[in-house]
């Protein structure tokens, strides 16, 4: 699983990066066949906005959260994506005898 973390009008740190990978190793224990990953951490105003894409066998998956915390973003960045990667996996499991 490849990860790039960029930033909009944030300079992206080694600990918030550090974080986001070490978030997204939760998505390979649900889902072993995500290939790539795109976070984008932003400014707003007040609030701050995380982003990803997550590119898995057959479709891609986009999410996004706003928090006034970086590191409340990622988190609910991080359930959102975890929720929609377990919905394409039931999806694609055949439940066939």
């Amino acid at each position: 699983m490849q990860i790039s973390v960029t930033g909009h009008h944030i300079d992206v740190t080694d600990a918030l990066r550090n974080y986001v990978e070490s978030k997204f190793e939760r998505l390979e224990r649900h889902f072993d066949q995500v290939t790539d990953v795109h976070v984008i951490l932003g400014l707003e105003k007040i609030n701050k906005k995380a982003e990803a894409t997550v590119k898995i066998s057959g479709a891609k998956v986009f999410a996004e959260d706003h928090q006034e915390d970086m590191y409340a973003a990622i988190d609910g960045l991080i359930d959102k994506i975890d929720r929609q990667v377990r919905k394409h996996k039931e999806k694609n499991t055949d439940h066939h005898r």
